[in-house]
C-alpha cells in the first residue's frame, strides 16, 4: 500500500528510529503536530520522493504545502503524479 511506502520513506530519510509506521496516523499533520517535522526535514522527504517516484516538486508552491499536509495527502498526490 502507498501509504505504508510513504511512512516507511520519512522514518528512512527523516532516520526516526524510535517510530514505526504504525506509529504514525495516515492522517495526522506531518508539521507543527502530529510528527512534528520542519521544513528541513520537508527538503528531505521532497528529495526522497523525487528519486524515488520521479514526481517533481515546487518548494514555493501552495499545492506542494498542501500535498505535505499528511500521508494520505502524500500517498493521493505519488498516485496522480507518478511517472508510469
Amino acid at each position: 500500500m502507498l501509504e505504508q511506502e510513504v511512512k516507511e520513506l520519512i522514518i528512512d530519510v527523516l532516520q526516526l528510529e524510535d517510530i514505526t509506521s504504525a506509529d504514525i496516523d495516515s492522517e495526522a499533520p506531518l508539521f507543527v503536530e502530529g510528527l512534528g517535522l520542519d521544513s528541513i526535514d520537508a527538503l528531505e522527504i521532497g528529495v526522497a520522493l523525487q528519486k524515488r517516484y520521479g514526481i517533481t516538486l515546487s518548494a514555493e508552491s501552495q499545492e506542494t504545502r498542501r500535498h505535505f499536509a499528511s500521508v494520505r495527502a502524500l500517498a493521493a498526490m505519488i498516485e496522480a503524479n507518478r511517472k508510469k
